[in-house]
């Protein structure tokens, strides 16, 4: 089962969250919260594996409390925005939240999504996602907030990978894009945020925006 706590300050939304994902024989909602530091305390206690986090909410905002949520290790969290491609948004992906969703997502997408998360892909909708980097990388250019010298423990491969990554693409694309197994793909991706200390595959594309990792050109 997959145990799901659903982070929402608006009752009948909260509501509608929760009789959705309970419609999935493998989901369990372990909990509600009405805030970030209520979402925060129900983390620390329940454990759950996905945190459903509204980023707007009142004492605690979603994006402090996944911030808080990733920073120690107790979910992996989706956010749910109304708004698409808010300053809320870019703020949670650099907290370390796993992908996002609009709130008005079908119910079978929004399971899906919980589902790809507790997975540990950590793509909700690769579309969406590069929306979302193409955004971040038209923004004024500003001094990187990574420090290059982080890439140094990447192997070759590893960079390429990193810069798909940065395009949005899923595992199944970057093995059809660098010519390999997709089982290798998930691999280097693994290793890749492991050695750059990232808990989630958007935070890997919005580092490859910030540092100006290239896409590999496909093989010839």
């Amino acid at each position: 089962m997959i145990r799901v706590l659903v982070a929402e300050d608006q009752s009948a939304v909260r509501a509608g969250l929760v009789l959705i994902l309970r419609s999935a024989p493998d989901v369990e909602v372990v909990g509600e919260a009405v805030d970030g530091e209520q979402a925060l305390a129900l983390a620390r206690e329940l454990r759950p594996d996905v945190v459903l986090m509204d980023v707007q909410m009142p004492r605690m905002d979603g994006v402090s409390a996944t911030r808080a949520v990733v920073a120690e290790g107790l979910a992996d969290v989706l956010v749910l925005t109304t708004f698409d491609l808010d300053e809320y948004v870019f703020g949670a992906l650099r907290a370390g939240a796993a992908g996002f969703l609009l709130k008005n997502t079908e119910a079978k997408d929004l399971i899906a999504a919980v589902r790809t998360v507790a997975g540990g892909e950590g793509v909700v909708a690769p579309a969406v996602t590069r929306r979302l980097i193409a955004e971040f990388a038209a923004r004024p250019a500003r001094p990187p907030k990574a420090d290059p010298a982080v890439l140094e423990s990447l192997t070759r491969r590893e960079r390429e990978v990193l810069g798909c990554l940065g395009e949005g693409l899923s595992n199944a694309a970057i093995a059809e894009r660098l010519d390999m197994a997709e089982a290798t793909a998930k691999t280097h991706v693994s290793r890749l945020l492991a050695k750059l200390e990232l808990r989630s595959r958007v935070q890997a594309a919005v580092l490859a925006q910030e540092l100006g990792i290239q896409h590999a050109e496909p093989p010839a």
